[in-house]
């Protein structure tokens, strides 16, 4: 029997991967290497390989889960960037997901360049990094 919390926690992170895979899907079509990093952060969240092919198999329009606070979004945003670049190609329709979602995520877009930039440079920011990065963010993107 698993726990009202337990069940809150299961559903976050089933939410976190159903907006990675909306953008995967964006451009039309989910690249191997798009696949092999939402199994990637499946795992990461603990999901069993099961739980990520059935959201993959999944052809229902997902509604875009917005997370509770700024470091929860920070750390979407990091997934949704890294899954910009899995298949070593920048769509615009990834550009226009990304934009969608902060805007939803209560951020100026300004933000999704910024981190374009951050990640185009070809180093993945490490979790000290990253802690400081989502400060920076806080205090600079933060919508009016």
């Amino acid at each position: 029997m698993i726990g009202f919390f337990e069940h809150q926690y299961l559903s976050f992170k089933k939410n976190h991967l159903k907006n990675l895979i909306s953008l995967a899907k964006a451009d039309g079509h989910l690249h191997p290497d798009e696949e092999k990093l939402i199994y990637k952060i499946g795992d990461k969240y603990g999901l069993k390989d099961r739980q990520i092919a059935s959201l993959l198999r999944s052809n229902k329009k997902n509604d875009l889960h917005i997370p509770d606070n700024h470091d929860e979004k920070m750390d979407q945003l990091y997934d949704v960037i890294m899954m910009v670049y899995a298949d070593g190609i920048v769509e615009d329709s990834e550009i226009e997901f990304c934009n969608d979602l902060v805007d939803q995520f209560g951020y100026n877009q300004e933000i999704v360049s910024w981190l374009i930039n951050l990640f185009d440079e070809g180093k993945i920011p490490t979790q000290p990094e990253w802690k400081e990065l989502k400060k920076e963010a806080e205090t600079k993107f933060q919508a009016s």
